[in-house]
């Protein structure tokens, strides 16, 4: 039988996401972005041009999340009703999954509505590279990619860490993937202080983007996409991204939607040419709401099997 512990944290992952679902992020005091403003105080006061300061940095962050969570999970551990309560307010926290898709959304309704320069203004809530020169096609190719990697990034990763380590999990993992998103991106002030952080990033990803990536194979009927394309691209197509983890995601997606992703990308003053990935045509606007659609599938396949997970981890 499940110890009295992880009834509740199971309960409290499912109500958690049950609460992302139907409300999507807080909209105001958002604890992801306290602690953004937090990290950002402390970087300016520590930043220092080399790798020891950024693990540092990143080390007592990270630690301090965790901690918080540790904390909250020995105050209710033999409170089941409170534990409930805090696993809940944690994974709804943590889970950015209706928010992605709905970001994804705003920006079909402007694509379709031939609004480029509104569409290009919603990009960098979805992506980091620069929308500036981005036609209708490059801005769907940009959306596709985002919902598949962040799939993984903003909800399924979350709730493996849950189903793992409860609250320490929830908390330490999100902020692991803050950090990475605020100083893990290669540029010349963050390339060897913001090193650790994309490395932690990377490892703590490595399980959820591959379950991710099954998740999407087994859901891609589910937005009238293909099982076996979505295997046969991520098996061919996943290793060939820059990244150890996003390649997997946008890979499966690619193949499920029948898509062809990958190409040219502009950062600012940095310019990546990624692989092609998938064999398809390639995205435009009506996509965006298949990926969501598939999205939505997999994330909730990840919370159901978050749940059982936590409840068989114990006997």
């Amino acid at each position: 039988m499940p110890s009295r512990r992880d009834v509740p944290t199971a309960l409290g992952l499912a109500l958690g996401a049950a609460a992302d679902l139907a409300l999507a992020d807080p909209r105001r005091r958002h604890p992801v972005a306290g602690f953004g403003t937090a990290a950002a105080a402390l970087e300016r006061r520590v930043w220092r041009d080399a790798r020891a300061a950024g693990a540092g940095y990143a080390a007592v962050l990270v630690a301090g999340a965790a901690g918080l969570g540790a904390a909250a999970d020995r105050a209710t551990r033999d409170r089941p009703g409170l534990r409930t309560l805090a696993v809940a307010t944690a994974t709804w926290a943590v889970l950015g999954g209706t928010s992605l898709g709905r970001a994804a959304t705003a920006m079909a309704g402007a694509l379709d509505a031939g609004d480029l320069p509104g569409a290009r203004a919603l990009l960098p809530a979805l992506a980091g590279r620069d929308p500036s020169s981005l036609d209708a096609g490059e801005l769907a190719r940009a959306t596709v990619e985002s919902v598949a990697e962040n799939t993984s990034d903003a909800a399924v990763a979350p709730l493996v860490w849950g189903a793992l380590a409860g609250l320490p999990g929830l908390l330490g993992y999100r902020a692991v993937n803050t950090l990475d998103a605020m100083v893990g991106h290669r540029s010349a002030r963050y390339a060897r202080f913001g090193w650790a952080a994309a490395r932690t990033d990377d490892a703590a990803n490595w399980l959820p983007a591959r379950l991710t990536a099954a998740l999407t194979v087994a859901c891609a009927p589910l937005a009238g996409g293909s099982a076996v394309g979505a295997l046969r691209i991520w098996r061919r197509d996943g290793a060939a991204h820059p990244s150890p983890n996003a390649g997997r995601c946008e890979a499966a997606a690619a193949g499920a939607l029948g898509l062809r992703l990958g190409g040219r990308n502009v950062y600012g003053s940095r310019v990546e040419d990624r692989p092609v990935l998938g064999d398809g045509r390639a995205p435009d606007s009506s996509d965006v709401a298949r990926a969501v659609r598939l999205s939505r599938a997999v994330w909730l396949a990840a919370a159901a099997l978050a749940g059982v997970a936590r409840l068989a981890r114990a006997r």
